[in-house]
């Protein structure tokens, strides 16, 4: 028995690599020196790479697009992938032994769909410089760069369930590491959406386990090197930052209060104005303005997301528009979340366990067929 649950959670590592091939030798080294034994590795490649080393015995390399932003590369590397465990580990992120343990053990529970392991800093392994990201109502992604105390004591929360409302923290792992169910991620219509483009598809992306209620649980035992070069690259500032920060705030809107939201986001982009300033908050202003006047866009979203808190188990989404998870009847694991009035139910943190189980993947709310007379 403990060998057929083990087979129904193999594990794939998937590691984009968009354009920096000195930064992918780095994350190809360390994972080959602490790979695990029964786990397949993928390279994504948005650029030339020669394979100076000969490890395409070990490795299996998968052309995106020339170009092809990190959104585009994770895509096309899941899709490639066999494994129940998707794991994330962009070019210049680096694993450390025995990473991937702990937070493998965790998809013991049923109800887990995404971990989120801890990211350290190259120079201070003790120190933790990023536990994901989380979604501030009013439409900002805020990194996370603090483990939570429930989190580093064991201990677990409670917040009451608000009617009618998104009953989950929006919280998941950073783009660039993170374990998933594959039933979240691979399969057509359920990647990354690059609609708010490399920066924000993580906050795009945990907007809709929020939705359907998925496990995202932080595990302090699974460490990786951080990369260290996070900054926002110049492109996603002006005009491209204005656009997806709008398009990213009208996709979130499904089961939240819309006038709170507005008064919100009303504050982000004066925020948003300031940070821009001097030379870029004109052209940050024109692409919000701009992304705003596509509100019809955002439809499909929206109906996606209430399907997803309904508990349908498949939204039908136009193509290259959005990718929707399945629906599952699972709870959330918020530790990270700031904001209480979009809680909900119960807030835990689940402790590892020894056996390994299968994704849950169970509609709510579907009654059973019964016999015509």
């Amino acid at each position: 028995m403990p060998h057929v649950m083990k087979q129904l959670l193999t594990l794939s590592i998937v590691i984009p690599a968009p354009s920096n091939t000195a930064a992918l030798e780095e994350t190809l080294l360390s994972v080959l020196e602490n790979r695990p034994d029964d786990c397949e590795v993928v390279v994504a490649l948005g650029c030339d790479y020669d394979d100076p080393w000969n490890i395409a015995e070990e490795v299996r390399f998968v052309r995106a697009p020339v170009g092809a932003g990190i959104v585009t590369c994770i895509n096309a590397g899941i899709a490639e992938t066999e494994g129940e465990i998707i794991h994330v580990l962009a070019a210049g992120w680096r694993a450390t032994p025995g990473w991937t343990d702990a937070a493998r053990a965790r998809f013991a529970s049923p109800s887990t769909g995404v971990v989120t392991p801890l990211g350290i800093d190259a120079a201070d392994a003790q120190r933790v410089v990023s536990v994901g990201i989380r979604y501030c109502r009013g439409g900002r992604r805020v990194p996370v760069t603090k483990l939570p105390a429930a989190v580093a004591s064991g201990g677990s929360l409670q917040r009451p369930a608000v009617s009618g409302r998104v009953r989950h923290p929006v919280v998941g792992p950073v783009l660039e590491a993170g374990f998933w169910r594959a039933s979240l991620v691979r399969g057509t219509g359920l990647g990354f959406s690059a609609v708010c483009g490399d920066r924000l598809a993580d906050a795009d992306k945990a907007l809709e386990l929020a939705a359907a209620g998925t496990d995202v649980v932080v595990e302090p035992g699974s460490r990786v090197v951080a990369s260290g070069t996070d900054a926002v690259a110049p492109w996603e500032r002006g005009f491209r930052g204005g656009l997806h920060g709008e398009r990213l705030f009208w996709r979130s809107l499904a089961g939240r209060s819309l006038t709170v939201s507005l008064v919100a986001h009303g504050w982000e982009i004066v925020r948003h104005a300031v940070v821009s300033a001097p030379l870029r908050t004109v052209p940050m202003l024109l692409g919000r303005l701009l992304a705003a006047l596509q509100f019809g866009a955002y439809l499909p979203r929206y109906r996606q997301l209430v399907a997803l808190t309904a508990g349908t188990v498949s939204v039908e989404v136009p193509a290259g528009m959005d990718s929707a998870p399945p629906a599952t009847e699972l709870s959330v694991v918020p530790e990270m979340a700031s904001d209480a009035s979009e809680a909900g139910r119960t807030i835990r943190l689940d402790e590892g366990r020894d056996g390994l189980g299968g994704p849950l993947r169970k509609p709510r709310g579907v009654e059973p067929l019964r016999k015509s007379a």
